[in-house]
């Protein structure tokens, strides 16, 4: 099977994001992850943009040893002598030089007609090849050149001892037909083209990096150039971790491989998002946090019988433990009841389906509901108490210079409704007082606490209420993303006890002797 080598550039292309600035330690220590990824050429900055980028990429030289070490150069003397004392020490160093070649460039940036563009680049990589043994030469904005010029160019970095050839879509212009024909053109026009291995560096300015860089693999490029999370200059590069995990997931296609680790994918994304501060998209591809989560209550079902299913990759191939299933609106039944046994819940279909019924309801409040919110929401009725009052609605209207009132409906265990209001010194009490009157019942609250479930703004609030009535107590509670709804639900909970143990002549409060 055919490889594709990966040159990196995180630590330069990469960190021209904006906002991105990497220390030395910062780079070293994202180098030494991006060798045991597997990745077989590093590019750690452009010495020649100032002293601090010179020892970093002179610092990522002299530590990293499995891995070739590339510095960043203009078709200058002094950037590649910049690189030259850059990468001393270095055990397989690689001088990157670039030069644009577009008819926009030439005029506007270089001020350059098409002979001087190939005499300047003519004489940087022979001055190059002087102290480098390896030295890649980059047509910038190859994706707007002619294609005669490309191979005019390409021809004439061969003749004079390039080892790589990079032909990059610098602006992220060009769809993956177009690009994939720009190598195609030069694997046909070019005399010597096998002499040299030939490289994709893709922008996604439209969103189209990674496919514009495996459809140069199918035309005959060698290697592919980008950065972990498809960081960079504008909307980024092409995201190498894309990359490798289309061509192991399909080589029945590519017929291609990298030399990737595949199961340190996700520890060097992670490290790339600390460090540079730069968060992944939940939604991006093989990395982002939803890559391997599933919410859809039809694709959890498919899921539980067959991961295949849904699932085209393993998260266990870049280095997660598990998918994961969502608890959320759009779960269904099958995953609920699969989670409630791994959380250690074992109920009967009718449990599970009232259950359920209760976790819609809080699942439409909430974006995603956790496993804390389910073991507050199970153990708000664990106990089979006969619901004897049903809190159907309710209503509070309070404001700082008015008395708060509440309006409740309960319905009672023989099928009639009751609805009143009431007020109090406070929403809470204006609201007991109104399950009083609902419920007919007099009863004495004993105690009343509250605390948060979950974290963040929609975290669920649990209320436990003790109730008295003629020397029995009972206890309830209520969980809800809104407390007042939570200490109604708790206040009625204890009372459903609370006649409950009244019916059946229980008494929990034995005295002491």
């Amino acid at each position: 099977m055919r490889k594709i080598y990966i040159f990196d550039t995180t630590l330069r292309d990469g960190e021209q994001s904006p906002g991105v600035n990497l220390n030395t330690p910062e780079k070293v220590e994202i180098a030494h992850q991006l060798e045991r990824l597997g990745v077989d050429r590093i590019e750690a900055g452009f010495p020649a943009a100032s002293p601090g980028d010179l020892a970093a990429v002179h610092a990522v030289a002299k530590a990293v040893k499995n891995a070739s070490v590339i510095g960043l150069s203009r078709s200058r003397e002094q950037d590649i002598d910049a690189v030259r004392e850059a990468l001393k020490g270095a055990q397989d160093p690689c001088l990157h030089l670039f030069l644009a070649t577009s008819p926009i460039h030439r005029q506007y940036k270089l001020r350059m007609d098409k002979d001087q563009v190939r005499d300047t680049a003519r004489s940087a990589i022979r001055y190059a090849r002087k102290y480098f043994d390896k030295v890649e030469f980059s047509l910038e904005d190859a994706g707007r050149t002619e294609l005669d010029f490309i191979a005019e160019m390409t021809k004439m970095a061969i003749e004079e001892g390039a080892y790589v050839v990079n032909l990059p879509d610098t602006v992220g212009y060009l769809t993956p037909y177009e690009y994939g024909n720009i190598f195609k053109y030069v694997k046909d026009n070019v005399p010597g083209v096998e002499k040299v291995q030939l490289s994709a560096h893709c922008h996604d300015d439209l969103g189209m990096a990674t496919a514009n860089a495996l459809a140069a693999i199918l035309n005959g490029a060698d290697q592919v150039e980008g950065t972990i999370n498809g960081i960079g200059e504008r909307a980024g590069n092409t995201a190498l971790e894309e990359v490798a995990m289309a061509l192991e997931t399909r080589q029945d296609f590519y017929g291609a491989k990298t030399s990737f680790t595949l199961s340190e994918i996700a520890r060097t994304s992670r490290l790339v998002s600390k460090l540079t501060g730069m968060v992944v998209p939940g939604n991006k591809a093989i990395v982002g946090a939803n890559a391997f989560a599933h919410e859809s209550g039809i694709h959890q079902d498919g899921m539980l019988k067959e991961k295949s299913t849904y699932e085209i990759m393993t998260p266990e191939t870049i280095g997660l433990k598990e998918s994961k299933l969502v608890m959320g609106k759009h779960s269904g039944r099958h995953a609920f009841r699969e989670h409630l046994i791994e959380l250690g819940f074992e109920l009967d279909e009718e449990a599970v389906n009232r259950a359920f019924t209760k976790f819609k309801v809080l699942a439409d409040k909430k974006k995603e509901v956790t496993d804390d919110d389910l073991f507050a929401l199970l153990e708000e009725r664990l106990a089979d108490t006969p619901e004897f009052f049903q809190l159907d609605s309710l209503f509070v209207s309070f404001d700082s210079e008015s008395e708060p009132t509440a309006r409740v409906r309960l319905s009672t265990i023989d099928g009639s409704v009751r609805e009143e209001q009431s007020s109090g010194n406070g929403a809470v009490d204006s609201i007991y007082n109104a399950i009083d009157k609902a419920s007919q019942e007099e009863v004495t609250l004993s105690d009343y606490s509250i605390k948060a479930v979950t974290q963040g703004k929609d975290a669920l609030g649990e209320v436990h209420v003790a109730l008295t009535q003629e020397g029995i107590t009972a206890q309830g509670r209520g969980v809800s993303t809104d407390i007042l709804e939570a200490s109604a639900r708790a206040y009625v909970d204890s009372l459903n006890r609370l006649v409950e143990k009244r019916k059946t002549g229980r008494r929990d409060n034995i005295p002491m002797i």
